[in-house]
């Protein structure tokens, strides 16, 4: 008897549900066998085409993600029986030609070795012979189950961009013969890094939109915070890991106070720490109690900004703020990746420690770094400082300044409101 087209809907929409939630592993493990990005999310996408065919007719199978990658991987198989079987051909009539079918190398017997296909999925669309746009796109794509018009739509860019930078990126992979593997020894180290900075991109554009007419896209946190996830899961003895994990789960912790009624941003100190998410604030917690106990060599960058926002989850008013800790955490920072935003955010944590004052004096060494030239929130804080300091006339100026180079329109309505109320 044929399905009620209702029913079939359903069906559809079950299978498009599970195709998103599943499709990392599935490309995963079939690029394992094609060794090819591009090719394994084509047999991925015939795999869900199946299941749109199928599935409506003979029903939906008990183990729908089990079905997928199963269906998948055995259309790579028949791919690459096809490839040998040509090579084959080829040197029967003694055509000097390599076989078109891809090389399956014993991984190296290291007893560090992770043999996850899902850990090769996310060290390979993150490698670092991409742009830093190519990784974020390939990754959202392939790890996050995005399409490109959700991707484009993300980062406000045309879906055109998006699509040739995904396309260029899997052929990038392919031209430079890029391994689908997990690296090893002092190379993991470094790839590792750059892994760690694609997810820490993706959150950081939800978390704090650079364009548009929204402070927040939490879709964009969301895809970060499960990677992040399934990423601590896959290197249980990486600190690092677990340091972005637990700074993600203590930022989004606040998302739900971070803006009022009709989306205008929150400052921290005017947030109802009531709506902060004590779930994320255990979580974590938890991940920097992993991060501390498998550290050997004092915290990293990303466990230490963990380490202060968990000093602000801490507190149960922003005036209970341990400012003076936060202060030298900051200077850790500092000491292991020196960077002139990082020095901001301290001038920001020593004008509540010791006033803004001296706070002042460190946000004007920094007016001459190139790099923070055109960065809104040197004239915000600066702003901030001067309008604490009863300088009104040159408060008003920064804020204005800082409304100019925003390119958010939220934080833009925030600035000008705070530059009016030096008047």
């Amino acid at each position: 008897m044929e399905q009620q087209p209702t029913a079939t809907a359903a069906i559809e929409a079950a299978i498009e549900t599970v195709f998103r939630i599943e499709s990392p592993r599935i490309i995963a493990g079939v690029a394992r066998i094609v060794r090819d990005l591009g090719i394994a999310e084509e047999l991925a996408q015939d795999a869900l085409v199946a299941a749109l065919e199928q599935w409506p007719r003979d029903g939906v199978p008990d183990n729908p993600g089990a079905w997928l990658t199963a269906t998948a991987k055995h259309r790579a198989i028949d791919l690459v029986r096809r490839r040998e079987r040509y090579a084959r051909k080829l040197e029967e009539v003694g055509r000097d030609l390599s076989p078109a079918a891809p090389h399956h190398l014993d991984e190296p017997a290291d007893p560090d070795d992770i043999d996850d296909d899902l850990l090769r999925l996310v060290f390979t669309a993150c490698h670092p012979v991409l742009s830093a746009e190519a990784r974020i796109a390939l990754t959202l794509r392939l790890l996050g189950g995005l399409t490109t018009p959700e991707i484009a739509r993300a980062f406000l860019v045309p879906e055109a961009t998006v699509a040739q930078r995904i396309v260029r990126a899997k052929r990038t992979l392919a031209t430079k013969g890029v391994a689908f593997e997990v690296p090893y020894g002092p190379e993991r180290e470094a790839r590792l890094g750059s892994v760690l900075e694609v997810i820490y991109l993706i959150f950081n554009e939800g978390y704090a939109a650079t364009a548009g007419d929204d402070l927040l896209r939490p879709a964009l946190c969301e895809d970060a915070l499960r990677v992040a996830r399934v990423l601590a899961e896959l290197m249980p003895k990486e600190p690092e890991v677990h340091g972005l994990a637990a700074l993600l789960e203590l930022q989004e912790s606040r998302a739900g106070a971070r803006t009022g009624p009709s989306g205008e941003p929150v400052l921290l100190q005017d947030q109802n720490r009531r709506r902060w998410n004590r779930m994320l604030i255990r979580r974590g917690f938890t991940a920097l109690g992993r991060a501390n106990a498998v550290a050997t060599g004092g915290l990293g960058p990303y466990a230490l900004q963990a380490a202060i926002a968990a000093c602000h989850a801490q507190a149960y008013a922003y005036e209970d703020t341990d400012w003076a800790r936060i202060v030298t955490l900051y200077g850790l920072l500092a000491a292991r990746s020196r960077s002139p935003v990082v020095e901001l955010n301290r001038a920001v944590a020593v004008s509540m420690a010791e006033g803004p004052g001296p706070a002042l004096e460190i946000v004007d060494t920094l007016a001459a770094e190139p790099s923070l030239r055109d960065y809104h929130l040197l004239p915000s804080v600066r702003g901030d400082l001067l309008a604490r300091l009863g300088r009104t006339t040159e408060a008003r100026a920064e804020f204005a300044r800082a409304a100019c180079l925003t390119r958010n329109e939220r934080e833009r309505e925030l600035l000008l409101a705070r530059a009016e109320g030096c008047g």
